[in-house]
């Protein structure tokens, strides 16, 4: 049970922005009606991930590969049983979630190997060493190094949040 109520979003102060995420996110998620509870705070956390989600270059697969894996380590459940289906969809094979929840790499090829092992590090670690990045380098250029990061950092903020105020499964 959520640690503070959800937001009342028949509040005529919050019915735009509401219908805007359930526009965006093809209906309001727990996630965001907690959010709703600040509205500056959701429409910033809104652009962001919007951003991350369907204005990066990186493949679909690789993305959810990621936040998944950034779910497991953080053991946020919400998270992990939200993208699961996005992530089947952006044609992870059930092998390669294996590997996601296990740490494995045995169903990725060498650029999500280095991306998972670079995910690894930054969430446990949060500085990432040289032989790890050297890894990553190898395999992507500067923007989508960059898009990985963000995508690791900002899954890393939603993970936190959601086991911070404990949401609800929607």
């Amino acid at each position: 049970m959520a640690r503070i109520p959800y937001a009342d979003t028949a509040q005529p102060a919050l019915q735009s922005l509401a219908q805007r995420i359930r526009h965006e996110r093809d209906g309001l998620p727990n996630l965001y009606r907690m959010l709703l509870n600040s509205p500056p705070v959701a429409q910033g956390w809104l652009a962001y991930l919007t951003a991350i989600r369907q204005q990066s270059s990186l493949p679909a697969a690789l993305r959810e590969l990621l936040i998944l894996r950034v779910a497991v380590l953080n053991e946020a459940d919400y998270e992990f049983a939200q993208h699961l289906p996005i992530a089947l969809k952006a044609g992870c094979s059930p092998a390669q979630i294996a590997d996601v929840r296990s740490g494995g790499a045995d169903h990725l090829d060498a650029a999500a190997a280095a991306a998972m092992a670079y995910c690894d590090e930054m969430t446990r670690a949060i500085r990432v060493g040289e032989a790890t990045f050297a890894r990553l380098r190898a395999c992507f250029d500067e923007r989508s190094i960059v898009e990985i990061t963000a995508t690791i950092a900002a899954y890393n903020m939603v993970s936190r949040f959601l086991e911070a105020l404990h949401i609800d499964h929607d």
